[in-house]
């Protein structure tokens, strides 16, 4: 079977919102001038980061409404969508991360390329990562969503045209400790579910819903040949190959000053101190991302506990 209506939805909803976030980030990197491009994009900068923090946001805010839709029941505790903006999804500053198309287009450079290949290829990096840290947002809202509510697992939801990295993982079904993996402009999306539930389409089904045309794009001629011959495409496929974790195994100082829901927190329970250069204390102790909460708890409940202490759930 398809994915469900409401998960399609979902994703296409998070998708247009990535689409227009990179395209406006777009407009900006064609201000940037290429003589003082690290100069030009530090005063563009701020502009980007409101317009990817807010986007952000918006993603997350999406995830309440889909899984209570899908599943009928309230989370235990709400997400608070804020405390998923402004962070990348490695844990850096997210300001940090938006300064890498210099870095991208002042490699090229200093290695002989045209100005212009250099400048496409700052693009390119930008609309990669504006458009994977808007998706990040909304998966790791669906997965908060999922471990709020008792008996929920997910599964992957991959919609054709999509890459043989994304289609070999479909049909699967994942807790939500397991994280989502994914590639630079991954855009699938998760589908709560509960045991009886039917899981979308296997890869075998998403394979043979392919062309020939198709098939031979995605899997090149002898990897398609030989999944048509009846060859298990997971062991044609690297299914690992580019996929990573977002935000596995990371923590983050960003929202952890006093001022901040997370660090009033945990200055409540570790107590806090001002370094150097900071303007408000921060907490003693490192805010783990979300995902890392998830995976290291030894309960659902020690999840959530640990989720709502570090200012993930309100």
């Amino acid at each position: 079977m398809a994915a469900p209506a409401p998960a399609l939805d979902h994703k296409a909803d998070t998708t247009r919102l990535a689409t227009t976030t990179a395209r406006a980030a777009r407009a900006e990197w064609a201000q940037v001038d290429p003589d003082q491009i690290r100069t030009s994009w530090q005063n563009r900068l701020p502009r980007v980061l409101t317009l990817v923090v807010a986007a952000q946001r918006a993603a997350a805010g999406l995830s309440e409404p889909y899984l209570r839709q899908l599943l009928g029941l309230d989370a235990e505790q709400a997400l608070d969508p804020a405390a998923l903006s402004g962070i990348a999804s490695d844990g850096r500053p997210l300001d940090s991360l938006l300064a890498q198309p210099v870095v991208t287009a002042l490699t090229y450079l200093a290695t002989g390329r045209a100005v212009g290949d250099a400048m496409a290829a700052g693009l390119a990096m930008l609309e990669i990562i504006v458009g994977t840290q808007v998706h990040d947002a909304a998966r790791v809202a669906d997965l908060i969503g999922i471990t709020t509510r008792p008996g929920v697992a997910y599964t992957r939801v991959v919609e054709l045209p999509a890459c043989d990295r994304c289609i070999v993982l479909a049909g699967q079904t994942y807790s939500a400790s397991e994280g989502f993996e994914r590639h630079p402009r991954c855009d699938c999306g998760i589908l709560p579910i509960r045991s009886g539930d039917s899981i979308p389409l296997s890869p075998r089904e998403l394979f043979d819903a392919m062309t020939p045309a198709q098939q031979l794009r995605r899997f090149g001629a002898g990897a398609a040949e030989a999944i048509s011959a009846g060859a298990d495409i997971g062991q044609v496929v690297n299914a690992r190959r580019g996929m990573t974790t977002a935000g596995g195994r990371a923590v983050t100082r960003e929202g952890t000053t006093r001022r901040g829901l997370a660090g009033a927190r945990m200055a409540a329970a570790a107590g806090s101190a001002r370094a150097p250069g900071d303007r408000y204390a921060r907490g003693r102790v490192l805010r783990p991302m979300p995902e890392q909460i998830i995976a290291d708890a030894p309960s659902r409940e020690a999840a959530i506990a640990d989720l709502r202490r570090y200012g993930y759930l309100t």
